[in-house]
């Protein structure tokens, strides 16, 4: 292990470590104050575990947990929606620091690229932020749902050989394609603030610039990892969240991304090459659900409002 990926890991680790700490505190804290019933410290159900091990194991292969996290507690109402947002981000936390250590250990991205694309995306959500939430989500729904599409439809050219692929061993980026790469991750950073998620873009982006479909785990988890857990200890600070089951969530999603991070590390680079472009249209597909319920939604409001 060389001295930058291990310096990487320690920083992964006292992120980890605070984020711990700080949520053992909050909880204390909470559990001595007037708090709503939800935001108790006390016993997790087996839904939750499972939910965790579930959705993070499929958020370690790139898919995404919360939306998947959504459906589950939704349908079993088991999380008021009032403290959902929070209870997604604190219960996932851990779990997306687990999937970005073992990544960032088993495949050896360089490290310059990788650093460089972690800061962008890190940059982008703290700088981007007041930029982007100002733009209608929708918009960027049909927009990005639109442009996924495209490149799944690409990408998916590219494993047939009906078109010129990248270089399947390139796991640095140099020049302009780095510079592509810092502006995509930085803008990719910034969408997260509106609910776009990062993995699916973050994997196409990372194949269309012509590196091994795999350094994508490392760069987007990396990214993930070293935002959730300040934005979480907000959440569990202003008690906007469920304690049972954002416990239960980190609980079962790490052994889910441990499970997760050994069986993407076994695939065959074919097989994750196709897994890139179902993830991609997955994602496509959600966004252009989500952009068109609100369409409908929209169109109920001004029919109720006239």
């Amino acid at each position: 292990m060389t001295q930058a990926v291990f310096l990487l890991l320690a920083a992964l680790a006292v992120f980890g470590l605070v984020y711990i700490v700080g949520w053992a505190l909050y909880a204390r804290r909470a559990a001595s104050e007037a708090t709503p019933p939800e935001a108790q410290p006390g016993g997790t159900s087996i839904l939750h575990v499972i939910t965790g091990l579930v959705t993070n194991f499929f958020d370690a292969l790139g898919i995404g947990s919360f939306a998947t996290t959504t459906a589950i507690f939704r349908f079993f109402k088991s999380v008021p929606d009032r403290v959902l947002p929070g209870t997604l981000n604190v219960g996932h936390t851990l779990p997306t620091l687990a999937q970005a250590f073992i990544f960032v250990a088993l495949i050896r991205v360089d490290m310059f690229t990788l650093i460089a694309m972690i800061a962008a995306a890190v940059i982008g959500a703290w700088l981007g932020a007041g930029v982007v939430s100002k733009w209608p989500r929708r918009r960027v729904q049909w927009a990005m749902g639109i442009a996924l599409i495209i490149a799944a439809a690409i990408f998916a050219a590219q494993n047939l050989g009906l078109m010129p692929g990248g270089n399947e061993g390139t796991f640095a980026l140099t020049g302009t394609k780095l510079v592509l790469g810092l502006a995509g991750n930085f803008l990719l950073g910034a969408l997260m603030t509106l609910g776009i998620g990062l993995y699916a873009p973050c994997m196409i982006l990372v194949a269309l610039l012509g590196m091994n479909p795999t350094a994508a785990f490392p760069i987007m988890m990396g990214s993930c990892a070293f935002l959730m857990p300040v934005a979480s200890l907000c959440f569990i600070k202003e008690k906007s969240y469920a304690f049972r089951a954002a416990l239960g969530l980190a609980i079962g999603g790490i052994f889910g991304s441990l499970y997760a991070g050994l069986v993407v590390k076994s695939l065959e680079l074919e097989t994750v090459k196709w897994l890139v472009t179902v993830v991609v249209l997955y994602a496509a597909v959600t966004l252009l659900y989500a952009a068109t319920r609100r369409d409908a939604e929209a169109k109920e409001a001004a029919v109720a409002d006239a």
